[in-house]
């Protein structure tokens, strides 16, 4: 998998302590983007899933953050990271540029599949003039934080 870089503790990326994979490659470019370096496909570095599973050894992570870049566009290799989370206890908060409905609509299997085994969703693009650093965990106040399971239990 294309990674563009991992931060051990986060305080930044979601609740309490998290371990960061940012994703390298992302289609949306937002204007303002904080990780600019993470657009291009061909950036980053190559890293296997072992080395990323090594950094949840941690005993003081809550969970992780898939963010980017753009973890949808790695949806295999992104779950196999979330999937390993989950088999040690750690809680898997996702962020995106897609809105939830964009992902829904699209109905490919492998994005569906990291979608339903996030806990936590922050979807949407960061829109620069509707920056904020009131809300927590986000950048823009048009992004939602989704509680997956609520999500799919509200839409049965």
């Amino acid at each position: 998998m294309r990674i563009a870089g991992i931060v051990e503790e986060s305080v930044v990326d979601g609740p309490g302590i998290r371990l960061a994979v940012f994703f390298q490659g992302c289609p949306h470019a937002c204007p303002g983007c904080h990780n600019p370096k993470t657009h291009d496909f061909l950036g980053g570095t190559e890293m296997p899933l072992e080395k990323i599973v090594e950094y949840m050894d941690n005993p003081l992570l809550d969970g992780i953050t898939l963010t980017g870049g753009e973890p949808f566009c790695q949806p295999k290799d992104a779950y196999l990271i979330a999937k390993e989370a989950h088999k040690r206890g750690l809680d898997v908060f996702t962020y995106t540029g897609y809105t939830i409905e964009q992902i829904t609509e699209k109905n490919d299997s492998d994005m569906m599949t990291l979608l339903k085994i996030s806990d936590m969703l922050v979807d949407g693009p960061f829109i620069l003039a509707k920056r904020t650093l009131d809300i927590p965990f986000v950048g823009s106040s048009n992004q939602r934080i989704i509680n997956i399971k609520q999500y799919f239990e509200n839409r049965d």
